[in-house]
Parts: structure tokens; sequence; C-alpha cells
């Protein structure tokens, strides 16, 4: 049970803020008598009544069912000794009745234990996701931001999928990615992607020197995590570092290891920047080198958009991917001005999950930023960090 089932089951058992699940096992309890008395002896159904614990085991608490369990076999004696001698179930049908409720106790102590495990567990992931996917504000290092992270696995609370923003002396950094495969070794390596970028970001004047740091950083954890015996030696991960340098406002830099091309998104269209020309981060020595750092042209009226394959790899039923760019087209023709990066993140969200029918093959993260309106720096933003989201 995941905590926002758990959540919506205990508000469908609540009424104007009182707990009511002791409802339904006490009108099948009175249920069961009224049915018992007014059918005839050859349909005896006061045994039934053992269904009554049981249903209180699955909706109360410990002491209620318990209750319940105490109230069945009193009223089971009760009605069953109303009937003459000749009609009555039995004692055999009151040892079931009897050990049905005691083990309804017992399940309802099991089921309760059980959530209150799920819950913790949860609650940890909770944690380890602000931890290391840390909230933004809403503008942060004088860009204004708007992500969304959609789990494959809809009991997911962390994944591969990351996005961080770092403000520093040397201008706002971005960098977005996805990490190899799934699990915890894909959170790890996103993690450790991530506190590089965070201090080489903040410290390092090129985006060049940014980029060796991530690479370098890649190589060592792999080496890390072989030496310790697990199978992530070939492990790596696509990603689009790019740099908001102070001194040239209309311009970016780019470095791209691999991934979705970031999409430019203003007044004049949709616009595709440098594409992965690069191999993911850990397989520069396969070519010698790390990929070019490409400055492109950033007007103050665009918007970018950058998305992870779970996006252009989404399918509907009949395979065809899901044509992001085409169906970004009218939305940006039908709108003006500076597009809000909030209100592409849901276009391109909703256009996703109705594409594929809600059926999402791999983790989706879906980011957009613009340049503030505003250069003002927020106050602390040059000294701070960004987000892991996934």
């Amino acid at each position: 049970m995941t905590e926002m089932e758990y959540g919506r089951r205990r508000q469908l058992l609540r009424v104007r803020g009182r707990n009511v699940a002791w409802v339904p096992p006490l009108l099948l309890l009175v249920g069961i008598v009224l049915l018992d008395f007014n059918t005839t002896e050859r349909f005896r159904i006061i045994t039934w009544i053992v269904l009554v614990p049981g249903t209180a085991a699955a909706i109360c608490g410990v002491w209620t069912t318990g209750a319940f369990a105490v109230l069945a076999v009193v009223t089971y004696v009760a009605v069953d000794s109303a009937w003459p001698g000749q009609y009555q179930a039995g004692l055999g049908d009151f040892v079931l009745v009897a050990v049905g409720g005691m083990l309804a106790v017992v399940a309802c102590a099991v089921r309760l234990r059980k959530e209150r495990q799920t819950l913790h567990i949860q609650d940890i992931a909770e944690t380890t996701r602000r931890t290391v996917l840390r909230p933004l504000p809403p503008r942060w290092g004088g860009l204004e931001h708007a992500g969304v992270y959609l789990a494959a696995d809809v009991e997911a609370r962390v994944g591969g999928d990351f996005y961080d923003i770092q403000p520093g002396p040397h201008g706002t950094r971005l960098f977005v990615g996805d990490v190899q495969g799934k699990g915890l070794g894909a959170v790890e390596t996103a993690a450790a992607l991530l506190g590089t970028f965070r201090e080489a970001g903040y410290h390092e004047k090129d985006l060049a020197t940014v980029a060796e740091r991530l690479e370098i950083r890649m190589l060592r954890h792999r080496r890390h995590t072989t030496a310790l015996g697990r199978a992530d030696g070939d492990r790596f991960a696509t990603a689009v570092l790019i740099g908001f340098p102070e001194d040239t406002p209309e311009t970016i830099e780019v470095v791209n290891f691999g991934h979705e091309a970031p999409l430019a998104i203003g007044p004049g269209g949709v616009r595709e920047l440098p594409s992965g020309d690069g191999l993911p981060l850990g397989f520069a020595d396969l070519v010698g080198g790390l990929p070019p750092v490409h400055r492109v042209p950033l007007a103050a009226d665009e918007t970018l958009l950058l998305v992870t394959d779970g996006v252009t790899e989404a399918r509907d039923r009949r395979g065809t991917f899901y044509p992001l760019v085409r169906e970004l087209g009218p939305a940006v023709a039908a709108g003006t001005g500076h597009p809000d990066p909030g209100l592409l993140v849901r276009l391109v969200r909703d256009g996703v999950l109705r594409h594929c029918g809600g059926r999402l093959v791999d983790d989706t993260t879906v980011f957009a930023v613009r340049r503030a309106r505003e250069a003002a720096r927020e106050d602390g933003e040059d000294g701070e960090e960004g987000r892991l989201r996934s």
C-alpha cells in the first residue's frame, strides 16, 4: 500500500473528522442477526457472524477488532439460544466463531505492523529524496524554473533522473541527466554526480573544467562500486551541462553528454540546441576526450526545455513515439511573449501521459528554465546549492 492509498483509505473511513471504521462491521453484524431471525430453520446463517471480526480486522484497530470478536461470540450465543434445541447451530459453529475472532485480532495486529513498516520505509525514501533531491526556490540563481518527475513504478520515490541549479561567482550552472539503470545503484550514482556538480559548478570558472570533473567523478564512482563487488562497472549517465554567463546574457554554454537535445522555445517557435555529440559520462576515454563546449544564443524571451528519454521514448498503443516538437508547436504558436516554465512542464507532462495512456515504461523528467525577468539576485543565492529530482 502506498502512502497516498493509505491516506485515501483513512479519509474514506472518516466523516467530519470522526473515525467511522467501526460502522461497516457493526452493520454487517446487525444484518446477519436480522436475516437469521427472518429466515426459516432450514437457512441458519448466524455462523456467518464470523465475518464481522474479519471485516473489522481489515479496517479497524486491534482493540476495536477485539471488541467485535467478543461481540460476535456473545451475539452468536444469544441468537442461537433463541432457537429450539433441534435447530441450534451447536458447539462446532461456536468454536468456529470464537477461533475466527481470535484469528481476526492477530491478523489485524499483523496488518497494522506491516502498514507501519511500509510508512516507515516510505518516510525513509522521502527523506532520501529531500536530502539528495533538495527543493529549489521558484527563482534561483537568476533563473525561473519548473520541473516534474514521473516514476514508471508508482511505488518509487527516487531514481536516476536528476536536475540541479548551482549559482556561483562564475554564473549559474544547470545540470540535467539520466543515470542508466534503476534502483538504489542509479540513485547513488546520481547523488555522486550532483555532489561533484555542486562543488565544481560553484568554484570552477570554465564550464569545460566542470565537465571534466564530472567525467572523473563518474569513473571514480564506477571503480569504487566495482571494487565492492557490485555489477556497476558499466553504468553511465547521459546529461546536459549548461552555463548562464553573467557577462553575456544573450548566450549560454552547453556541454551535451549524449543526452536529449535541449529545446529553446519562444515567440519564434521551437528550435533544437546542440544535440548529444559526445558520449555519456563515463565513456570519454573511448573517443579520447570530452564533448565540446558550445556557445549558443538564447534570447531573453526564450525558455529552455529539457527532458529525459522517458518523454521522447513514450509510446502509444501502436508503438508510436511521443512527438515532442510537433506537440509543442501549436501551443507555442498560440501563446505570446515569454513562455512560462510551469506551463511548458504541464503541457509536456499531460501530453506524455495522454499519449501513452498513463503507462510509463521509464522514469520521466521534464524541466524548464528561463532567465528571470528581473536581474536582481535573491539573497544568499550565490552561496547555496541546487537539487536533484527523481
